[in-house]
């Protein structure tokens, strides 16, 4: 599958600009991730823009939420390993550890840093990606109270890529920024 018919599946099960939005960021660091990595860019970028397909189909119900969309990816043709890194993604639904490879953890990983990188954008006082820095991104890493949805040790899976916090945080902020326009940030 390429990107193009990935916009389009995402935009045909999913109807929420925030989560086009987050799925088009997630998309950015995967992308960002694969090339620090040496990695598949493409299939990893592709993770990342569809890992949230049946986001409302699941009503976000994290018991279910990346299973359903194994039927969906199946029928569009999208590779296995994308599939199996999406479904690693949510370990709540499959209720054991799933991750073991380095696509499973950056996908978790990258995914969930694009919430802590948009809260710290949106609390500046022009709310854009710009004006972030890697270092309040670390430093809104330690604040449990801030961005309290954010799982703070599925971000600290970036470990398991060989990538400290800052290095990890830096190379998401600035595939972030690289979309800025797109994310309206």
């Amino acid at each position: 599958m390429d990107r193009n018919s990935a916009l389009k599946l995402l935009k045909k099960h999913v109807k929420n600009q925030n989560t086009i939005k987050h799925s088009l960021a997630s998309e950015a660091v995967l992308r960002a991730l694969a090339r620090r990595l040496g990695e598949n860019e493409d299939e990893w970028g592709l993770a990342g823009l569809l890992h949230d397909v049946d986001y409302e189909i699941s009503e976000g119900n994290p018991s279910i939420h990346g299973i359903m969309c194994t039927n969906i990816l199946k029928e569009n043709s999208v590779d296995k390993e994308i599939i199996d890194a999406i479904n690693a993604h949510n370990e709540m639904a499959s209720n054991a550890p799933c991750r073991n490879t380095k696509f499973h953890y950056a996908l978790a990983a990258g995914e969930t840093i694009t919430g802590l990188i948009t809260a710290t954008a949106l609390v500046y006082p022009d709310k854009k990606l710009a004006s972030v820095k890697t270092k309040s991104i670390t430093k809104r890493m330690k604040e449990k109270a801030f961005a309290a949805s954010v799982n703070r040790d599925v971000i600290m899976e970036c470990e398991k890529l060989g990538l400290t916090i800052d290095e990890f945080a830096k190379t998401a902020l600035e595939a972030m920024q690289s979309i800025s326009t797109d994310l309206g940030l």
